[in-house]
Formats: structure tokens, C-alpha cells, sequence
């Protein structure tokens, strides 16, 4: 059957309706299973049964979601009941601080059947997350060779090329033929993960290249493979940061990079569903200190209430704190502001902090990107320094406008207009300049955007008003 055009887009246009009944679905079933929840845990009655049977047919992520929204006495019981292959698959699904109480609940056979599904990497993972009593009980529980490869990863940091590689990968000598290499996958894939790229390596295990999967098929049997081996675009070293990985992967547009140690040795690969994790997490991250808050480790519901106050109380408090500044400002010119102009305040600092905003986003974003680099960075000053004055100048102009409308006189206008156009550019220009300051101090640039920036260009924009507005009147 060949699908026609239209009934492609008929298809399409079901997607959103599927997704949303399966949610509500899944969402059913958590309700039913929680009216009734000893009940289901003993599995002994057909309504037990057959919730349990449409649990287990969900996506273990969809299974782990809904597991999630139980207390944590439900989830122990719930989690207790379930088979070494159920508890298997759910766990690869759970958040470390899940996958860490849930170590607990386990016999030491079932935590060591558990561990061996997973792969070493994501083993290494969550045993970063462990303390040092509990990582010492788990490693003793796995054999020597296992116990080295995850010593060898926790050395790195976690979030380093290093930290985030997948060292349980296939790589060829150079001197392979083609016949040899296919023999070698045949044997080793259930072992050894092989992708699309395949990287060669020397006598000294030094990558030497890489080859595609598909040209094992398209060349002859007795071909080397280091006839047609290419040379991979981007290499990284152990300890070069996850979100310099990231930028070099898009940059160059990889699915897969290899990772090497100081010697050129190669050590694992950093592939596109860890770059999806990286560039996510780095991303949520960005989110959190342009809000003025540092990143949490956990989700928001395993993290307690009384972490989430302390974090976000201070930094409210020194913003206050921060903030009355403007007070101080506008009692000091009190009489300027008397009258009309005290209507038009709120305009003018509310111009400058979205402005400053915006273009404090734009330059995060070209930084993160790598678009905005140490190479264009004057240039890029330059454009901004421009936009600054063309901003100024139009929204000057259209706050003369609104301000003469409101008074009916030119010069409390004027200098409304004057104002404006000052805090614009100056809102622009350090909007453009704190992500670059903060960059070269080794601070993340995402800290200049959101409060603190608002709350310095509210301050700054309060007193080039009042300033400017007695040098005219007055």
C-alpha cells in the first residue's frame, strides 16, 4: 500500500490527539491503580491483574513517570513487586536519586544482574552520585575487570568528555581487511556497541581514523580498512568540558566523536543521544542562573522545599536589598519628579530593562552557539553599539509622542524623550558588554540576563531620569 500525500497529512494531523489520549490513558491507569492500591500490590483479585497487565505493557519511561507521582512507601511496595526483568527495565528509566533508593530496596544478586544491563558509563553515573560508604559496597559486588573500567571513569569529571564517553565501543587496528573487521562484529556485537562509525586505531591503540559501517559492505573482503579510513573532523581529550563537546559536534554536525587521553589513545566515543542529554541539561541550566539560581542536581519535586527557599529567599533578598537604591534615588530628586513626571517612570525604566533584556539573550545565545566568539567580539560591539543608538533614537521618539500627548508641553516631553533615549542606549550597551565581562572573569555569562540585570538597569534608569530631567527643567 502506497500512502498518498493527503493521507500522510490525515496522519499527521492525529498525531496530537493520539499522544494527548495516551497521556490521559496512562494518567487513568495511575488513578485506578492508586483507589486501589493494596489491592493491586497483593495481585491476587482480575482487577489487579489486569491493571497490572496494562502497567506492564507501557514504555518503561511512561511506566517510570507515573511510578514517580507515588509516595514513597507506595513506591517502595510498588517497586518490590515487580520481576528482576520489570525491575531491570524501569531502573534504566529511574532519576539518580530514584535509582540510588532503589539500590536499597535490593538483594546484592539483584543488584548485580541489574548493574550488568546497564552500560558502563551509566554505570559510572550513578555511582558519581553515591557516597563513599555506598559506592564501596557496590563496587565489592562486581568482578575485577568491571570494578577497573568504573574506577577508570569515575576519575574524570562528570561533566568532561571524559565523564560523559561510552568507552564500551568497537574499534578496529588499522590493519584489518574488511573480510577480518565483519568476522569481528559478527562475534563481539552483543558485547561491544557498534555505530555507524567505527574508529580505527594503531599497534599502540593511537585513532588512527575512522571508517562507515556501510563500507564494510561496499568494498571487498580483502581490502584494509586503512585504504579508506578518514579522519574524524573533531577529537576530544578527556578533560575538555561537555558544553565545548557540544558546540564542536554541531558545529561539524557529528552523531559520533571519539575521545582520546593525552597520548592520542583512544578511549570511547561521545555519541548524539548523549549530546541530546548535554545540550539539554545545559540548556535547563542557562535557564536557571538567568533567573538568578543555581542549577538543581535533582528534579523539582525530589528536591526539598526547604533547598528550594533558602536558594531562592536570598537571592530575592539581596535583589530587594539591591533594589531600594532606586528609593533613595527618587527621594533625592523628589521635587524634579513632582507632578507629571513621576507618571512616565514606570515607562522608562520598564524600556530599559526589557531592553537590556533582549539584547543580553541575543549575546548569551551567540556565545553558547560559539557564533560570538573572542574573534568577532569587537565587531560584534560595533553592530550592537549602532543598534543602541538607532533603538534610542526611534523610541525616543515615539516617547515624546506619548508624552506630549499626556502634558501638552515640549520640554517635560523632551526630557522624558532624552531619558529614554539615554537608558536605551546605556540598557543596550551593558546588555551587549556584562556577558563578555563575566565570560573573561570564568563566570557564566547566563548570570547577566534576568534579575540582576533588570534590577541594575532599574537602578541606573531611575537616576539618568532624574538626572537628566533637572538638567533640563531646572
Amino acid at each position: 500500500m502506497v500512502l498518498e500525500l493527503s493521507d500522510n497529512a490525515a496522519y499527521a494531523s492525529m498525531v496530537p490527539a493520539i499522544l494527548k489520549v495516551g497521556a490521559a490513558m496512562e494518567w487513568e491507569l495511575l488513578n485506578q491503580i492508586q483507589l486501589v492500591f493494596d489491592e493491586f500490590i497483593e495481585g491476587e483479585t482480575k482487577k489487579a491483574q489486569k491493571l497490572w497487565k496494562d502497567f506492564l505493557k507501557l514504555h518503561p519511561a511512561d511506566g517510570v513517570a507515573l511510578m514517580g507521582e507515588l509516595s514513597w512507601d507506595k513506591f517502595r511496595l510498588f517497586f518490590a513487586s515487580l520481576d528482576l526483568e520489570n525491575k531491570a527495565a524501569f531502573f534504566a528509566y529511574f532519576t539518580h536519586k530514584m535509582q540510588r533508593y532503589s539500590l536499597a530496596l535490593l538483594e546484592d544478586v539483584e543488584i548485580i544482574r541489574i548493574l550488568r544491563t546497564m552500560s558502563i558509563d551509566d554505570v559510572a553515573d550513578l555511582f558519581n552520585q553515591l557516597s563513599g560508604g555506598e559506592l564501596q559496597r557496590y563496587l565489592k559486588l562486581l568482578r575485577k575487570r568491571e570494578r577497573e573500567r568504573i574506577l577508570s571513569l569515575l576519575q574524570f569529571d562528570p561533566r568532561s568528555a571524559g565523564g560523559i564517553m561510552d568507552p564500551d565501543v568497537l574499534a578496529f587496528d588499522s590493519n584489518l581487511t574488511v573480510d577480518k573487521a565483519i568476522k569481528t562484529i559478527q562475534k563481539l556485537q552483543p558485547r561491544k556497541e557498534v555505530f555507524r562509525l567505527i574508529f580505527l586505531v594503531d599497534g599502540s591503540g593511537i585513532i588512527s581514523g575512522y571508517i562507515r559501517l556501510e563500507d564494510l559492505v561496499l568494498k571487498s573482503a580483502d581490502t584494509l580498512l586503512s585504504s579508506f579510513a578518514q579522519i574524524s573532523p573533531a577529537i576530544f581529550t578527556t578533560d575538555i568540558d561537555q558544553e565545548d563537546v557540544a558546540k564542536e559536534m554541531r558545529h561539524y554536525d557529528l552523531d559520533i566523536a571519539p575521545v582520546v587521553d593525552g597520548q592520542s589513545r583512544f578511549l570511547g566515543v561521545i555519541t548524539g543521544e548523549t549530546l541530546v542529554h548535554v545540550i539539554g541539561e545545559e540548556a535547563s541550566e542557562d535557564l536557571y542562573r538567568m533567573s538568578a539560581l543555581h542549577p538543581i542536581k535533582n528534579t523539582y519535586f525530589e528536591t526539598s522545599f526547604k533547598r528550594l527557599f533558602f536558594e531562592r529567599s536570598g537571592i530575592l533578598i539581596l535583589l530587594l536589598l539591591a533594589q531600594s537604591l532606586s528609593s533613595t534615588i527618587i527621594q533625592r530628586y523628589e521635587a524634579t519628579l513632582a507632578g507629571l513626571l513621576m507618571y512616565f517612570i514606570t515607562m522608562l525604566i520598564s524600556t530599559g530593562g526589557n531592553s537590556s533584556s533582549q539584547t543580553s539573550a541575543l549575546v548569551i545565545q551567540g556565545m553558547a552557539s560559539g557564533e560570538v566568539n573572542k574573534d568577532n567580539m569587537m565587531r560584534f560591539l560595533r553592530r550592537e553599539i549602532l543598534m543602541a543608538v538607532a533603538l534610542a533614537f526611534v523610541l525616543g521618539v515615539v516617547a515624546f509622542a506619548r508624552a506630549y500627548y499626556v502634558c501638552q508641553s515640549f520640554w517635560p516631553s523632551f526630557a522624558v524623550s532624552s531619558s529614554l533615549s539615554a537608558i536605551v542606549t546605556v540598557s543596550v550597551v551593558l546588555g551587549s558588554a556584562m556577558p563578555i565581562m563575566l565570560k573573561k572573569l570564568n563566570i557564566d555569562p547566563a548570570f547577566s540576563a534576568g534579575p540582576f540585570l533588570a534590577t541594575l538597569m532599574d537602578i541606573v534608569g531611575v537616576f539618568i531620569y532624574c538626572y537628566i530631567s533637572t538638567w533640563i527643567l531646572f
